[in-house]
């Protein structure tokens, strides 16, 4: 009797062990921060010499309807522009900010999703800008 205790002993210590280690979950940086992303804001930003925030809201929004986005909000109290096209079967999301850096310059900074995953391609990215780029060249010589 005594042994079939122990057994009980062992099987019900061995099932509670087994069970409670079901339920551990690794540790989640809730936070997102990781050099990965460090290395993701600063291709999604560059800085441009200017001040002139309404007009680079204009180039932004010009630039982003020249690549086939629809603009769905645009806030110049909060230098925010976020527009969406259809790419295959998913929507593609991409937002800019424009903020004062120092006294003489803009930072741009954009984010793009596609559905629900967000855009880590280099290239999206530097595309975009050198879109903006030539249209801020462009708007700068006055050339519609």
């Amino acid at each position: 009797m005594r042994k079939l205790n122990n057994y009980c002993s062992i099987i019900l210590v061995l099932l509670l062990i087994v069970t409670l280690s079901g339920c551990a979950t690794p540790a989640v940086n809730a936070l997102g921060s990781s050099e990965s992303q460090v290395k993701l804001r600063s291709i999604q930003t560059r800085a441009f010499d200017t001040i002139d925030k309404k007009k680079m809201m204009q180039t932004v929004i010009s630039t982003m309807q020249d690549l086939d986005f629809v603009i769905d909000k645009a806030d110049f109290l909060l230098g925010s522009v976020t527009g969406s096209k259809f790419l295959g079967q998913a929507v593609v999301t991409m937002s800019v900010i424009v903020r004062p850096r120092g006294e003489k310059q803009l930072l741009v900074r954009v984010n793009a999703q596609y559905g629900i995953q967000s855009v880590e391609d280099t290239a999206t990215y530097q595309d975009f800008f050198i879109a903006l780029e030539k249209a801020i060249f462009l708007t700068a010589q006055q050339v519609d």
